[in-house]
């Protein structure tokens, strides 16, 4: 048992976190059980956010959506989709011919290692 005052209160913050980590690991694996061509979107957000707070690793999650995609087909992503959706790119605008303070201190800048001191 921790005896000082920080060591007590990294117990009781690990314990904390082992039971959120616990809640999230029984969702995982009950959501494994259950999977289904209906849930299996659901089912690899979850992977995502398994391995995004490092449950678990990186290369298991990316196991196990490609054994889903195997198993189901692959599942096209939300960025595709809302890619196909919009019809015009966004079109950033040219700024005018003034220029701005960050360019005055680049071109300074670039003076400086065009001709460096000796």
């Amino acid at each position: 048992m921790p005896i000082s005052k920080s060591a007590k209160k990294a117990f009781r913050s690990s314990e904390r976190k082992r039971a959120h980590n616990l809640i999230w690991e029984q969702k995982l694996k009950k959501s494994l059980k259950k999977v289904d061509k209906n849930n299996a979107r659901e089912v690899i957000s979850l992977i995502d956010k398994t391995a995004k707070n490092h449950l678990i690793s990186k290369n298991k999650a990316a196991r196990l959506k490609s054994r889903l995609a195997k198993k189901f087909g692959p599942f096209k992503s939300a960025q595709k989709e809302a890619s196909k959706i919009q019809k015009h790119p966004v079109v950033k605008k040219k700024s005018s011919g003034s220029k701005s303070k960050n360019s005055k201190h680049e071109a300074r800048n670039s003076k400086q290692i065009r001709n460096p001191k000796s």
